[in-house]
């Protein structure tokens, strides 16, 4: 049984497509050399194993990504707040927002090749079920970074455990800006992908849980990531990058149980 892999022409549109992603994102300074490398690497793999469709997310999410980090920029530089020199991630922040996704595509992946292969009765993981998680993942990833990105600027921030005020920067301060941002970027994202899917795809559910647990889940998702920032991430039991590996996957699983009911 040959491996359930896209035709050669989108083989070949798909590394095109991450070649340039690459490219652009390093000369944009979106990501240093390692975080162009790596996000080649999870494009490709999100590409060939998962859908071609899947990265059009991936740039709708770069984009929006590139202009929160931009946003007053200059500002975040003058107080310490910005990622790098130029606000470029690396590939540890590459990892942290996309292995979910990858994982996704690579577990969706697999289990069409069970199923063809007649190990499994049944594809248990199709690309319906594996678009609409793969749309939670990058809603709570695109909410997190506007709501650090933008949040920031805003000089009124408490604590998400007390609520009581606290500075700027503080790990898992939160302030109004922060959260309207966090919730428009995971509407914007899932409304994206709504409309996306609902044009190119006629495998993805239809719905309204289609458009609007990925939004609630992506905006839940941020606020995990305040809660483990204030709680364990202070405590330094766990660091940044993987308080958002942590937040995506609990965004995406909450997406999973409440895509069942």
């Amino acid at each position: 049984m040959s491996l359930p892999l896209p035709d050669l022409p989108i083989i070949i549109g798909v590394t095109a497509f991450c070649v340039v992603m690459a490219v652009a994102s390093y000369k944009r300074r979106i990501f240093d050399l390692s975080g162009s490398l790596s996000a080649f690497v999870v494009g490709m793999v999100i590409g060939i194993c998962g859908n071609i469709l899947w990265l059009l997310l991936l740039l709708v999410f770069m984009v929006t990504s590139f202009g929160a980090t931009k946003y007053r920029f200059e500002w975040k530089k003058s107080q310490g707040f910005q990622e790098g020199k130029g606000g470029e991630r690396r590939w540890r922040n590459v990892a942290a927002n996309g292995a979910v996704p990858a994982a996704i595509a690579l577990i969706s992946f697999v289990s069409e090749y069970l199923d063809m292969s007649g190990l499994t009765s049944g594809n248990i993981f199709p690309k319906n079920t594996a678009s609409f998680l793969f749309t939670s993942a990058i809603a709570v990833a695109a909410a997190d970074t506007a709501a650090s990105e933008i949040g920031i600027t805003d000089p009124r921030v408490y604590l998400i455990t007390t609520f009581k005020r606290t500075k700027r920067g503080v790990d898992g301060g939160i302030s109004l800006t922060g959260q309207l941002v966090a919730f428009v970027a995971a509407a914007y994202t899932s409304v994206v992908a709504y409309v996306v899917f609902a044009a190119f795809d006629t495998g993805l559910l239809a719905g309204p849980a289609t458009l609007f647990i990925p939004m609630l889940c992506g905006f839940f998702g941020c606020q995990v990531d305040s809660v483990i920032g204030a709680t364990i991430e202070t405590d330094g039991r766990i660091g940044k990058l993987g308080n958002n590996l942590t937040s995506i996957s609990i965004g995406t699983l909450l997406a999973l149980a409440l895509s069942l009911f």
